[in-house]
């Protein structure tokens, strides 16, 4: 089942700008090993899915999966040929809004290389260019 918020302010939102470094959410905070965008972009709830069950196939029974992101971002469409004017579309579906930085996917519980091997197969799933980052150490 695709995720979506349960109630929103407003149905249809404004596309916006992705600028800059995300400041928040861009480290590996719950697991060991993380999955980091390279560059901003919009990631939709199927794809999440599909990143979700594909990591939890190749996990089986071991490691745990945390999903950092959630899409909060309504995306509409008008139906095509469609002429000008009638407002804007319906929601089509909803999207996560991803800076550069910001951490996806955690696996806890595994070896490494089972991480690497899981997050490239998340990689190619994501519509934007990943990076496999690991927890940093505490001082």
């Amino acid at each position: 089942m695709a995720r979506m918020p349960k109630r929103v302010k407003h149905r249809k939102i404004q596309r916006g700008r992705i600028k800059g470094e995300a400041t928040r959410g861009n480290d590996v905070a719950f697991g060991d090993y993380g999955l980091q965008t390279v560059q901003g972009g919009w990631i939709s709830a199927a794809t999440i899915e599909a990143g979700r069950i594909a990591a939890q196939q190749y996990l089986r029974t071991e490691g745990r999966l945390y999903i950092r992101m959630f899409p909060h971002k309504s995306i509409t469409s008008i139906p095509l040929e469609t002429r000008m004017g009638k407002g804007k579309g319906e929601p089509e579906y909803w999207a996560a809004v991803v800076r550069p930085g910001t951490v996806m996917y955690e696996i806890s519980g595994v070896p490494e290389e089972t991480a690497k091997l899981c997050f490239n197969r998340l990689a190619h799933k994501m519509p934007v260019k990943c990076r496999f980052v690991k927890r940093k150490a505490m001082q």
